[in-house]
């Protein structure tokens, strides 16, 4: 027993500094007049997304049913937002099962908040701004997704098919995932290629995304007519930051994307899970137009400090809880 690793793994000055972020953060948005708030971290439900196991739990009535730790506090919060609270921001703990490494951790904190009111354009300049009193950088940067691979790989993502992107993947790693889902594709050449590269100097914005890949955000045709997902993603020095959207306020068109997660989750095993009938009430009685993103913190402050893994500003990741 000696000899076991039982201290926390970041020095007290990280974790001081840690901490000045969080207060920081604060005080930016108490600064905008929006409201901290809190919600559950166990709930009756969990999220539908095909590529995402949330941590199952035990009833807190002891009784048989599905409980679960909360994969972000997305679903509650727009309840929120349903309810006519305005702009709110949570600082909270959010659970996924099976992420372990220099990025991730099953157990992390995040950040999210939601603006009645605002666009996804509107939110990358508010997200601009806390991220250059966090990070002392430079102005946040944006291009579209189109121009993304436009620049690095010489391709339009829109028009290539699977066949051409699996070939173009193929010949520049060695990899032996085998899809015939464009996605599937375009999100390795994305994470193993492109991701690397980019937001060095400056934090990056990618916006415009595929509309396969819309997630819960509106979809519009761009200026070429092409159907494109009103959302963006936040990168700086190779390492993804924040996911926002021009939220999807069709309820409608929700319980369709939902119904399509479920038949995914089907096709590849994974568990099923129930669509949320708290949050699809919420929909349906009217979400107002709005944009919410959330931003890994943990991810943040080790950006901010200059470190290589998260676990340096975590008092005890996992394999220490």
């Amino acid at each position: 027993m000696a000899d076991l690793d039982w201290g926390p793994v970041p020095t007290i000055d990280h974790l001081r500094e840690r901490a000045k972020i969080i207060a920081d953060v604060r005080l930016f948005f108490a600064k905008r007049k929006v409201l901290e708030v809190e919600t559950p971290l166990v709930g009756a439900y969990s999220v539908t997304d095909p590529h995402m196991d949330a941590i199952k739990t035990e009833s807190p009535f002891g009784v048989p049913a599905s409980y679960y730790l909360q994969t972000s506090p997305e679903y509650a919060m727009k309840r929120m937002i349903a309810a006519g609270f305005g702009s709110i921001f949570q600082i909270c703990k959010s659970f996924r099962r099976g992420e372990k490494g220099s990025r991730h951790n099953p157990e992390f904190t995040m950040l999210e908040w939601y603006r009645p009111g605002f666009d996804h354009f509107d939110l990358m300049d508010e997200v601009s701004e806390l991220m250059c009193m966090v990070l002392s950088c430079q102005p946040v940067r944006q291009m579209t997704y189109r121009q993304l691979f436009e620049q690095y790989l010489n391709i339009d993502p829109h028009s290539e098919n699977s066949t051409s992107l699996e070939r173009i993947a193929r010949e520049q790693i060695d990899i032996q995932m085998q899809s015939e889902n464009k996605d599937d594709w375009l999100n390795v050449l994305m994470t193993e290629i492109i991701e690397p590269q980019i937001g060095i100097e400056a934090p990056l914005f990618i916006y415009n995304y595929p509309a396969s890949q819309c997630a819960l955000a509106k979809v519009v045709l761009d200026g070429e007519g092409v159907p494109v997902a009103e959302r963006f993603e936040l990168y700086f020095r190779g390492v993804e930051l924040a996911n926002g959207y021009h939220e999807l306020t069709d309820s409608n068109e929700q319980r369709r994307r939902f119904k399509k997660d479920q038949d995914l989750r089907q096709r590849l095993n994974r568990v099923d899970i129930a669509i949320d009938k708290n949050f699809m009430a919420a929909i349906d009685s009217g979400l107002p137009a709005c944009a919410g993103v959330a931003m890994g913190m943990d991810r943040l402050i080790m950006t901010a400090l200059e470190l290589d893994t998260i676990d340096d500003v975590l008092s005890f990741p996992i394999d220490r809880a």
